[in-house]
């Protein structure tokens, strides 16, 4: 019987974002002044859509494209001759390495931020902020995906899980949860913590022009980018300190969000001023 990865990657996303969702809603970390219900109908509403156009645009051919570079042997790994476990892990690897270059070309890339910015500006964060892309920047990144294929080569399986590790590793960080400090600092030096990611996701951009990376955060520190958020999670506590200053009151408009990447608001890339 072949495995029907497609369901079972939408199983695991809705599975993952169900036990997140009621795991804040028992250890919530900061307190929403936007109703849950506001941020649930919105942001679902929001990736009904993206999942239209997402599956109706790339999933087939982004599908076919890695099966055919599979076939025709292309890629370092089809090169170094890796198989198996090795390939799997070394894909998962490889390929979050990928994303974190693309995530920080996001915030650095002004064209690319214009898309990326829609993502940060939610005011709060909760898990369901993991739903919150623009699908522009969906569209742009299954053509960027396309290429790490080509490069990587990573076979179907591996693609699977690389495709569900991301999928649950910013369900988690973007959760609204904290650890305790002993648990909280040796963990972040493995993976992607919410506190780390919430420090990402902060008004102050010393932090939040910072934790690019999706699944490992050892990539902030090989590459300079890693700030370390203050213990106890103070650096996103309070009120007003998540997402973007400006354009807060209309950051569950469905319009807003569909135009934020025409808008000059935000548009500022790191150490500059709007008007640069």
């Amino acid at each position: 019987m072949e495995f029907d990865t497609d369901h079972a990657r939408f199983a695991m996303f809705v599975g993952g974002f169900v036990f997140f969702f009621a795991v804040e809603t028992l250890f919530a970390r900061r307190r929403l002044t936007t109703p849950r219900v506001t941020r649930l109908a919105f942001h679902v509403g929001v990736a009904t859509v993206n999942t239209v156009i997402i599956r109706t645009l790339t999933y087939v051919p982004l599908l076919l494209w890695s099966v055919h570079v599979e076939a025709q042997g292309w890629g370092l790994s089809r090169m170094l001759g890796l198989a198996g476990w090795t390939e799997l892990l070394a894909s998962l690897v490889v390929l979050d390495v990928f994303i974190y270059l693309w995530h920080r070309a996001n915030h650095r890339v002004r064209f690319l931020w214009r898309f990326h910015k829609a993502h940060h500006s939610d005011p709060e964060m909760d898990v369901t902020t993991a739903l919150r892309f623009h699908p522009g920047e969906l569209l742009i990144s299954a053509l960027v995906k396309a290429g790490w294929i080509l490069i990587w080569g990573p076979t179907a399986t591996a693609w699977f899980l690389f495709e569900v590790s991301i999928s649950l590793a910013a369900q988690f960080h973007h959760t609204n949860i904290d650890f305790p400090d002993r648990i909280e600092r040796p963990l972040r030096w493995l993976v992607v913590t919410p506190r780390l990611h919430a420090a990402h996701h902060a008004v102050d951009r010393a932090f939040g022009n910072h934790n690019f990376a999706t699944v490992f955060s050892i990539w902030d520190r090989l590459f300079g980018s890693w700030a370390t958020p203050a213990d106890g999670g103070l650096t996103t506590a309070l009120p007003g300190s998540i997402g973007l200053p400006e354009g807060r009151s209309v950051g569950f408009s469905p319009l807003e969000w569909l135009i934020e990447p025409a808008r000059r608001r935000n548009l500022a890339l790191a150490g500059e001023s709007e008007d640069t």
